[in-house]
């Protein structure tokens, strides 16, 4: 059986020279694997962590890993390509779905939320520093982790103001909270530790310490 959907790569794994498995999220399947061909003059920008993509699945009743073909880019993210802060921010949201969603999982308006933060990101000028603190707080109330202060007070310590601002706050002016590298860190570090602590799994973003550094 043969079905055309949309989906986001999250990661990507090289099988030999002519295969990847692509990690995605899709509104039919939500976090699944799938195999595709790739030749050597493949354009590979089309696998890059949250690039969106058209594909037809052909379903393999002899395995669980069924194929992408006919593989388009639907949106080519310009804004987040072609700026470096943007790129590592992307890198770390991939990183964070990757690891909080597990395989077969497929949450109603997921893919949805997803690829409406993703074109939000690309279409940012500035003021964006903050955006992968709003995103994770907004990831834990899709999940189901019901984000409250109270539920985030034993996580937060001396950075509960800060936390308390992003929840109250719009997301436009959450962008405008001024916080340090190091602040930012910790904030990320206390919402990852949060949704581990909610989905029983250790999260660990190794992507994070980027962030820091280009965020200070």
């Amino acid at each position: 059986m043969k079905h055309v959907s949309d989906f986001i790569v999250l990661a990507v794994t090289k099988v030999g020279d002519k295969s990847l498995v692509l990690h995605t999220l899709s509104p039919m399947w939500g976090r699944r694997s799938f195999i595709t061909g790739v030749s050597a003059k493949a354009p590979m920008v089309l696998f890059q962590p949250l690039s969106m993509l058209e594909a037809e699945v052909v379903e393999n009743p002899k395995s669980d890993l069924w194929r992408l073909r006919e593989i388009r880019g639907i949106s080519p993210l310009n804004g987040i390509r072609g700026d470096v802060r943007k790129n590592a921010v992307s890198l770390f949201l991939s990183e964070v779905l990757l690891r909080t969603i597990k395989e077969g999982e497929n949450d109603p308006g997921l893919y949805e939320w997803c690829a409406g933060s993703i074109l939000t990101l690309d279409a940012m000028e500035n003021d964006f520093s903050n955006f992968h603190l709003r995103f994770l707080l907004e990831l834990a109330a899709k999940l189901g982790f019901s984000p409250s202060i109270e539920n985030l007070m034993p996580f937060a310590g001396e950075n509960l103001p800060v936390v308390r601002q992003l929840l109250t706050l719009g997301a436009a002016e959450s962008m405008l909270i001024p916080m340090n590298g190091q602040q930012r860190n910790a904030v990320a570090g206390l919402l990852i530790d949060y949704i581990s602590y909610h989905s029983e799994t250790r999260v660990q973003i190794r992507s994070l310490a980027v962030l820091r550094e280009l965020f200070r």
